[in-house]
């Protein structure tokens, strides 16, 4: 894969290390010995193998780590060391599963796993009990235990709280092979808090850019926290799943950059993916009114919010314009019966810039309206 000219190097997921250990450890609980390396099969069925970092064996107890290389991405679980601590269990329990010290534990329903149990997801344990039959055939009756190296204080950086996973981290893994910059671990956080939010009987969620645009829609639909959902800049891959898992309402949130470029019909709004465009930005000053001289000025600014602070001191409410672009671009995409769409614009201070109220998100107006759904 290549990014920006440079090769990117793949790492693996913690399932995949999770596995790898566990396998090591079983090995070693039957034969005495770790093996070195130990190989696994990925859910493509492509075989790879790992080193270990950690090994200890015990009467009736082995345990293995492998240290967690995310190649070229940058995920807070880089460099962690995963260990598997593996026990004979009761005949006929088959492989069974406990969260050690840096797992978390799963305290809301949404997520694919019971309130209670270890968030060690259902491909990773797909993966090491598949493993472990292949050291202990059909009789594999084993309970795994899976720590994270300083887990408790990297779930802090992620988002499990909101999803009521407490304790630590999740096993995470669908391909067991990280993508640089896929970015797929977040996009499925996205996913579970929508989730959670359906779980509880929510009506209402709000994806926010930020934390500010977080904290003022909050504050403006006074909203719980479970139904607060961090899509950063994957607007798009919020959409997707909500086109299959509608809920009533969505309030989109975001700064005044980010919804400028989801007006432009951007629905992954990150700065790699391009700059908001200033002439379109200027045009749509124009459709609200500007004159020639502010319209020449935003299509000079050094950035969106200089753009949006011009046409602020000239009394043009551009943010309505953009909010109405943008709630477009996101219906297109939504596009179902079943949810009403909101689109917000704050300023970095959290102050509302423009709102378009809640539409029908299969009905897509044409623009521009006659009389704009503004901030209502």
């Amino acid at each position: 894969m290549e990014t920006d000219g440079k090769n990117l190097r793949r790492g693996w997921t913690t399932g995949s290390c999770a596995t790898a250990a566990a396998k090591a450890a079983c090995s070693a609980l039957l034969t005495g010995e770790f093996p070195y390396p130990v190989e696994i099969e990925l859910p493509s069925g492509k075989r790879v193998s790992f080193s270990l970092a950690t090994s200890k064996l015990g009467k009736g107890i082995a345990s293995a780590g492998v240290i967690k290389d995310a190649g070229d991405d940058p995920d807070v679980t880089h460099g962690a060391i995963v260990e598997s601590t593996v026990r004979p269990g009761k005949p006929g329990t088959g492989v069974t599963f406990k969260a050690g010290r840096g797992v978390g534990i799963v305290t809301r329903p949404g997520l694919p796993l019971a309130v209670g149990e270890p968030a060690i997801n259902p491909v990773p344990r797909k993966m090491i009990t598949k493993a472990l039959h292949e050291v202990a055939g059909d009789n594999a009756d084993f309970e795994v235990e899976i720590s994270v190296e300083n887990g408790e204080k990297i779930a802090e950086k992620t988002l499990n709280g909101r999803l009521g996973i407490v304790g630590g981290l999740s096993i995470l893994g669908t391909t067991g092979v990280v993508i640089p910059f896929s970015c797929s671990s977040w996009i499925h956080s996205i996913w579970r808090g929508i989730d959670v939010a359906r779980a509880e009987g929510l009506t209402h969620i709000l994806g926010a850019t930020g934390n500010a645009s977080e904290k003022a829609g909050q504050a403006l639909h006074g909203l719980p926290e479970t139904a607060l959902i961090d899509m950063g800049d994957f607007v798009g891959g919020m959409l997707k799943y909500l086109k299959t898992h509608p809920i009533e309402r969505l309030t989109i949130a975001g700064g005044v950059a980010k919804m400028t470029k989801l007006a432009q019909g951007m629905l992954d709004v990150h700065s790699k993916r391009g700059l908001a465009d200033l002439d379109a930005l200027a045009k749509l000053a124009m459709e609200a009114g500007a004159n020639d001289a502010l319209v020449d000025s935003i299509r000079h600014a050094n950035t969106v919010s200089h753009a949006f602070t011009m046409a602020d001191a000239d009394g043009i409410d551009l943010g309505d314009v953009v909010a109405e672009r943008a709630w477009r671009t996101a219906a297109d995409a939504l596009n179902t019966p079943e949810t009403q769409l909101e689109i917000l614009v704050f300023d970095r201070e959290g102050s509302l810039k423009g709102r378009y109220g809640f539409a029908p998100s299969h009905h897509v107006p044409a623009f521009p309206s006659g009389e704009r759904n503004r901030r209502t």
